[in-house]
């Protein structure tokens, strides 16, 4: 378990492990797709008014060396969502209105992205992992259900494997488990073609600040079903990834992954490991990074893991197919309910 210092502020916090909804609230404001958007009370100063989500409050996190953003909504067993790559908080708003009937959500800023802080390091796996724990720690929270997408969902996974105490279940989104067998991804490496862009020390960050049309472009292919594309949306991910210290973070995460994570999946690391928290992954079938044929054998890792694809969907499931998304997490974490 991770111990680093850690300090809530900027508006009342949580007290214990209490499930209660969200305490700092912020006074009305709106974002893409509702009007314009105003500034939160306690936000940290110069930042970007926040996109609203009816429900959704706001609170800033100390975790250690870094701040993170917390967008809150609900009231219930929590339920931790984190991100992937162009995006932040603000990709879960789908999912709110449903899943906060049910669960305290969570939906953290992961260190680099949306109103969290941007430091100069810190973007490797095991670094935005000990984020998590370290900020669970600071809410109070000994164990939560976790959804994660893309990096988030890469997280996740090693979260599940170091903590695997604080984890009910975990429903993870267009992203391989850390079995992959290599027969199956050799040849799709060709997909990540784009990484090789955004890793390049300089040119990474270059890219996501000069050259939008970039991530659009990714972005654009990710979205199969169009029902998940709203161009105010895709418009705040482009502006929030084009800050500078962003657009640094950005790159420093595809190059963390390209250093030490691919090389740990080379080497099989995981392959004394067992995955023991209750899993689910949703695949799109027409996912163009992530086709559903890589995910097969992490079943001998696992004690229970399951992947549903999903067809007709692309890579960004949660706003694709939200009432998916949704059903899944639903018997998912019912499931852990009433295992307790």
């Amino acid at each position: 378990m991770d111990h680093r210092t850690t300090t809530t502020h900027e508006g009342p916090a949580h007290e214990g492990p209490s499930h209660a909804g969200p305490a700092h609230e912020g006074p009305g404001h709106e974002g893409p797709g509702n009007g314009p958007a105003s500034a939160v009370r306690g936000a940290p100063a110069g930042a970007a008014p926040l996109p609203e989500v009816p429900g959704v409050t706001h609170r800033w996190v100390k975790v250690g060396d870094v701040t993170l953003h917390v967008a809150e909504a609900g009231a219930g067993d929590p339920l931790v969502l984190l991100h992937g790559f162009p995006q932040h908080w603000y990709a879960w708003r789908h999912l709110v209105p449903d899943l906060s009937r049910e669960h305290r959500l969570i939906c953290v800023d992961l260190r680099g992205f949306g109103w969290s802080q941007a430091p100069a390091s810190g973007y490797d796996t095991d670094t935005r992992v000990a984020d998590v724990l370290a900020l669970l720690d600071a809410l109070g929270l000994e164990r939560v259900g976790l959804i994660g997408h893309e990096w988030g969902a890469w997280a996740g996974f090693r979260l599940c494997l170091r903590a695997p105490e604080r984890i009910s279940a975990y429903l993870a989104l267009n992203m391989v488990h850390p079995w992959p067998l290599h027969r199956r991804l050799a040849p799709q490496a060709w997909r990540y073609w784009y990484t090789s862009v955004l890793e390049f020390p300089g040119l990474g960050r270059w890219v996501l600040r000069r050259r939008p049309g970039f991530a659009r472009f990714l972005l654009r292919k990710g979205y199969v079903d169009r029902r998940g594309w709203d161009p105010a949306a895709v418009a705040e991910y482009l502006r929030s990834g084009a800050e500078p210290a962003r657009a640094r973070a950005g790159e420093l995460l595809h190059r963390a992954y390209a250093l030490r994570d691919v090389p740990a999946l080379l080497r099989g690391r995981d392959k004394a490991a067992r995955l023991t928290v209750p899993t689910v992954i949703l695949a799109g079938a027409e996912d163009f990074v992530l086709p559903p044929g890589v995910l097969a054998g992490g079943e001998r890792y696992a004690d229970d893991l399951r992947v549903e694809v999903v067809p007709g969907a692309g890579h960004y499931l949660h706003e694709e197919r939200p009432d998916v998304v949704v059903a899944a997490a639903r018997a998912l974490f019912g499931q852990s309910r009433s295992a307790k």
